[in-house]
């Protein structure tokens, strides 16, 4: 599977991105190894994830996530958790 996911960073900024392992990626990112912008910012946190078939699809959604603002992304966030019905994710 293909996933798409935001997280905080400490200083409560948000970052996109995408892979194919979500629990690894949070590690990487939390170990200083992700993106260069979550690096200065740890630790990150998962808020939101989707999960699509292919890569382009994934890839597509990042990009539209990524072109979004803040409030957009805080609304999506919101909506994700209202889903879930106060399930956290928790990756660590």
């Amino acid at each position: 599977m293909n996933y798409i996911y935001i997280v905080e960073c400490r200083d409560k900024s948000l970052y996109t991105g995408w892979t194919t392992d979500l629990k690894k990626r949070i590690a990487v990112h939390n170990a200083g190894k992700g993106a260069k912008y979550t690096k200065s910012r740890r630790p990150v946190r998962l808020v939101y994830s989707e999960e699509f078939d292919t890569k382009a699809e994934a890839m597509r959604r990042e990009y539209a996530i990524k072109h979004m603002s803040r409030p957009e992304k805080l609304k999506l966030i919101q909506q994700q958790s209202i889903k879930i019905k106060g399930q956290i994710h928790t990756l660590q």
